[in-house]
């Protein structure tokens, strides 16, 4: 039997054996109580969106002011987001610009690397998938995690080097890694340790309080 934590929600996972025992598995896993604790301690803490939190964006970060007269919706100032409407909705709106903002940057980016490797791109959507930042189908369409918002211009722009490459080879042999790296422009690989090392940690921005 096998127990994991995942980073990037926090969800206990449980793992037995074919035609083990349910019942003593649920027991053993009452008795791994201080572990599970030990573990949660290391997770990143929850952002939610509230008014004065701080939001990474690309290269530097957004405070949230609210409420602001004569605003409705969100917009950006600088380095401020000015929201107005009801606090119910605050956490809902910001995200929805969020999205916005993701879909945006990430459509143009993909286009010029699209260019640059001479192939066509059909679509480009954004949704909010755990286990992969990027996918890229033989369709042409190109799916990206809409919290690449949230991280370093570089390691957005080399994720998406990454899907773009995956319109000539469907793979991740040799002939792939070079063309990322020409697309890019550089070595993308400290990008990919970046995300390896602090990815989880975006998933739990803009998570309410538990």
């Amino acid at each position: 039997m096998r127990l994991a934590i995942d980073p990037r929600d926090g969800k206990i996972r449980l793992t037995i054996p074919p035609r083990a025992s349910l019942a003593k598995a649920m027991q053993w896993v009452r008795e791994q109580q201080g572990w599970i604790a030990a573990q949660r301690e290391t997770l990143p803490e929850c952002r939610p969106f509230v008014p004065g939190a701080r939001i990474p964006f690309g290269d530097g970060d957004l405070t949230i002011v609210w409420p602001v007269t004569g605003v409705r919706g969100v917009r950006q100032a600088g380095g401020q987001l000015l929201c107005g409407g009801t606090a119910e909705g605050l956490a809902r709106r910001v995200e929805r610009w969020l999205r916005a903002e993701a879909l945006r940057t990430l459509s143009e980016e993909t286009a010029q690397y699209a260019a640059l490797a001479g192939v066509r791109v059909t679509k480009v959507a954004i949704g909010d998938a755990r286990s992969r930042w990027g996918s890229c189908a033989s369709t042409g369409v190109i799916r990206y995690s809409w919290r690449l918002i949230l991280a370093p211009s570089a390691v957005r722009r080399a994720t998406v080097a990454h899907e773009v490459a995956h319109r000539v080879h469907m793979n991740h042999g040799p002939d792939f890694h070079a063309l990322v790296e020409q697309l890019y422009g550089a070595d993308p690989t400290p990008h990919r340790h970046w995300l390896r090392r602090y990815g989880a940690g975006l998933h739990w921005i803009g998570r309410a309080q538990t």
